[in-house]
């Protein structure tokens, strides 16, 4: 008899960067490497921690329920082995009661990410609504990146239009929130999306990743984001994956792998 194989699945509380980062480059990172993936993503543009929170306390649904996967959406649906498909609207709550997940991922809208004053106590109630719900999911982190450093963003003047004083904004709020969950033993994974974007833009790719100042470009700015996941997910060495976005050159892959191995590396190896 054969083994079953074991789908990670994977809940991202999110709005536009979560579909940045997972919707396209994720399960085709995974499948070629035979691992199996089932990815739900609650999407809300521009959803902030605070808008999160007032959804889930209204129990409104807000959602669009958007799923990508490499696994057949049913026994019965032989020869299927991809899907992407986006269901009727949902609550948080409905999402969080919709089977186990192996990863659930809360993150902070781009324009508040480096904004501490922002954060509670939203997150706070988004993270005990969690646990409480899949106690024994993987809370992560999704640290969002630093606009274009040429974007016109509306909310980008708040960091005086600079993007490294929107990184650094960034890196000490990720730091805050890695050290509230280490303060009330919380095993929080931050997945640095953010780091190896900010990685990548100091190769010869330069601050070409966002397509619009903000969102990543669908070659190899998206690819980047998804590095890192896989690398999370699956604790596997990305440089070793061959796929590629079929518009993407050697040069680019290699540079956002090895972009997307090196932030992982430095966040398993940080001191906070």
């Amino acid at each position: 008899m054969l083994a079953l194989l074991l789908v990670i699945r994977i809940l991202c509380i999110g709005n536009s960067f979560s579909w940045d980062a997972v919707e396209q480059e994720l399960v085709p990172l995974c499948d070629a490497k035979g691992v199996q993936v089932e990815v739900h993503n609650l999407y809300y543009g521009g959803c902030s921690l605070e808008q999160h929170a007032r959804f889930m306390l209204r129990d409104t649904a807000a959602y669009s329920h958007r799923i990508c996967s490499n696994v057949s959406p049913s026994p019965r649906e032989r020869g299927v082995e991809r899907f992407r498909m986006i269901k009727d609207t949902i609550s948080l709550r409905q999402a969080l009661c919709d089977g186990t997940y192996d990863y659930i991922s809360l993150q902070q809208a781009s324009h508040d990410s480096g904004i501490r004053d922002t954060y509670e106590p939203w997150l706070t109630m988004l993270i005990d609504t969690v646990r409480a719900y899949q106690p024994h999911a993987q809370l992560c982190w999704m640290q969002t990146w630093a606009y274009s450093r040429d974007a016109k963003h509306p909310a980008y003047p708040r960091y005086h239009n600079s993007q490294q004083e929107m990184w650094d904004s960034i890196q000490a709020c990720t730091h805050y929130v890695q050290h509230k969950c280490q303060m009330t033993n919380i095993k929080c994974q931050i997945i640095p999306c953010g780091t190896a974007i900010q990685l990548a833009r100091q190769t010869k790719l330069g601050d070409t990743l966002c397509r619009d100042g903000y969102h990543l470009n669908y070659v190899y700015g998206r690819y980047t984001a998804a590095a890192v996941w896989y690398e999370i997910i699956t604790g596997k060495d990305v440089r070793r994956n061959r796929y590629k976005n079929p518009q993407m050159t050697p040069k680019q892959r290699r540079l956002t792998q090895k972009s997307a191995h090196k932030a992982v590396k430095m966040q398993e190896n940080a001191l906070f």
